[in-house]
């Protein structure tokens, strides 16, 4: 009785300090309608949540960033990526998940994109901070460029452009909405790939060299993932209970992914 009195005030607890952000949907050129909406670029950094005193991972867990970063931040709320350059993630992530910070800190800057539980429309949300920044020019915060999206055209343009200079994809937002939380398709993600996660839950050998990882989804989906390996990530391979990120084009009718790529293992908060 004592035991599972513990695990539901665990789990009470849990819920109550869970960040409920903004989540977006996947871009559908035939369903979605986005003329006159603000497309961005996606940042492949650390997803933050600044909550006027601390920064919080988006699974609601401490960012350790240096108390020389978050000096003079605003009390008010901001949600935003922890960046230094495209191409750059692992690089990214093994500085901002070190619960002792260092010095590599200096690469990382504050990219905001949404200012949470801030009254207007997004661009008038945008101002808040933007506003804030020109009377305080905190170096460590930028705020990501808004462009209008007058058409699809326009945007397929933007997005050519960006996977030209080795950016992940776009975001796409609609403009007239006060602000709001949970997953919307007033939110979208525009990438040339689709990317997951899954477990590592066997590893695959050929003349005692490394061949494959077996992993499993979400949806318990099995398949083996056998490429975009590096030779030194072949020799330091992800092992059993890793998660890691791979990259995909659509999915089978089995709904396995189809033309599966490694991209990382997923740091552990």
């Amino acid at each position: 009785m004592k035991e599972k009195l513990i695990i539901l005030l665990a789990l009470f607890f849990t819920n109550c300090f869970a960040i409920d952000l903004q989540k977006a949907n996947t871009y559908n050129d035939e369903i979605h309608e986005i003329k006159n909406w603000y497309m961005s670029e996606k940042l492949d950094g650390i997803r933050a949540y600044w909550n006027g005193k601390e920064l919080l991972s988006k699974n609601g867990n401490k960012i350790y960033a240096p108390k020389w970063f978050t000096k003079n931040f605003p009390i008010f709320e901001l949600d935003g990526e922890l960046y230094t350059k495209r191409a750059d993630f692992e690089n990214i992530q093994s500085i901002v998940l070190d619960k002792i910070p260092s010095r590599e800190w200096k690469q990382i800057t504050y990219n905001i994109f949404e200012v949470p539980n801030t009254k207007g429309v997004f661009l008038q949300r945008l101002e808040k901070i933007k506003s804030w920044n020109k009377l305080h020019k905190n170096k460590y915060i930028k705020i990501i460029p808004q462009i209008k999206c007058e058409n699809k055209i326009k945007m397929n343009r933007y997005l050519e452009k960006l996977i030209n200079q080795k950016a992940e994809g776009l975001i796409l937002k609609n403009p007239d909405l006060e602000y709001f939380s949970g997953r919307s398709s007033n939110i979208l993600k525009v990438k040339n790939f689709n990317d997951a996660e899954a477990k590592v839950i066997e590893i695959n050998y050929k003349n005692n060299k490394f061949k494959s990882l077996v992993l499993k989804m979400s949806n318990n989906v099995v398949f083996n993932l056998g490429n975009g390996f590096t030779k030194e990530e072949k020799i330091n391979h992800p092992k059993i209970n890793d998660i890691v990120t791979f990259k995909y084009y659509g999915l089978t009718k089995n709904l396995k992914p189809k033309f599966a790529s490694f991209l990382r293992i997923r740091k552990k908060e």
